[in-house]
């Protein structure tokens, strides 16, 4: 049985000394269910977020989730142009099962959550910005904390290790294979230097608002998989825009920003990401013996396979004309759990 806001508001008041509750209520932004959260408001008019974990998963990705924004110290934040969680207390409690949970609070970070759907020139842009302010950030820190280092080579074998799993059910079209192997095999596509990544990106953490300059990211949630890792995976997610034009103003935007050595495969591995998460949902449903979602994966791969049939720029290697389009089937995606290829499932948790 979840627990009540009131119930939640006196753990927040034991795990932060001092403070003064005038207002407590349900807080269901994540649509996931994985803890229980309320959303309070201090007597000086702060705001706060307080959330248990409602599974051992969920508890896992708390506690790297507060080991990464340990890492992210204020000089790191003071680089980024938007804003973070901020810890400030924590309070022990046990689930229905008698095992123990932290009651965490956060800081509240403002913003409406993304929505890809109604995503404007102005927020593709400042998605762009932002992403390149992230990936600007120096490795020193992740490193120091002994976050996740995923090389470029490192990244190559998960995603090998995928095709050949998705490739061994027999149920991926052999249009497919072809294509990612084409990618795999292009050792110019898998030539970048690593970055600080987020890790877990996706429109369910990027929060906006209107401002001076425009429609703008202010927040970014869900730290629990931050890692030196391909700058790619964090913008894989953007090829859903509902226009090409959109995408095409996240990754201008973003190359713009960097002011390095441009990554020319940075697109062609995001679309590789993004195609993969359909093999990777089809491995989900094998590995649970999921016929349904067993199902839902190949219908999927099918379709892309159909949309692929006869395009001369169907290949993701460098040599090959423009990257195609999938923004339908990235759109499906957005209905199923995603997971970072460079470790076992855990999702983030985010407010």
């Amino acid at each position: 049985m979840a627990r009540s806001h009131l119930t939640l508001a006196a753990l927040a008041t034991s795990a932060v000394p001092g403070l003064d509750v005038a207002a407590a209520q349900p807080f269901t932004a994540n649509r996931h269910g994985e803890y229980d959260s309320a959303l309070i408001t201090a007597r000086d008019g702060h705001h706060f977020l307080v959330r248990v974990p409602t599974s051992d998963q969920a508890e896992v990705a708390q506690a790297a989730e507060l080991t990464a924004l340990a890492a992210l110290s204020a000089g790191v934040r003071s680089r980024l142009p938007f804003a973070l969680s901020t810890f400030v207390g924590t309070s022990p409690v046990r689930d229905p099962r008698g095992l123990p949970r932290a009651a965490n609070v956060y800081e509240f970070v403002y913003g409406r959550r993304v929505v890809v759907e109604r995503m404007s020139q102005e927020l593709a842009a400042s998605i762009g910005r932002a992403m390149a302010a992230l990936h600007a950030l120096p490795a020193s820190f992740v490193i120091d904390a002994g976050l996740p280092v995923v090389s470029a080579i490192d990244s190559l074998r998960s995603v090998v290790t995928v095709m050949d799993r998705a490739a061994a059910t027999s149920l991926v079209p052999a249009v497919l294979l072809s294509r990612w192997e084409t990618a795999t095999d292009d050792t110019w596509l898998w030539q970048y230097q690593p970055t600080v990544i987020h890790g877990a990106m996706s429109a369910d953490v990027l929060l906006h608002a209107d401002s001076m300059d425009g429609d703008e990211i202010v927040g970014v949630l869900g730290w629990a998989d931050l890692r030196i890792g391909d700058p790619a995976r964090d913008l894989s997610w953007t090829l859903s825009a509902p226009y090409g034009d959109l995408v095409d103003t996240v990754f201008e935007c973003y190359a713009a920003a960097r002011h390095t050595t441009a990554d020319r495969g940075i697109r062609r591995r995001a679309m590789l990401y993004a195609e993969l998460e359909l093999a990777r949902w089809l491995l989900h449903g094998a590995d649970t013996r999921d016929t349904e979602i067993v199902e839902d994966a190949v219908d999927m791969l099918e379709s892309l396979a159909a949309s692929l049939q006869g395009d001369v720029g169907a290949g993701l290697a460098h040599e090959t004309g423009p990257v195609l389009n999938v923004d339908e089937v990235q759109r499906m995606l957005d209905a199923h759990p995603t997971y970072p290829f460079d470790q076992h499932p855990r999702r983030s948790l985010t407010e």
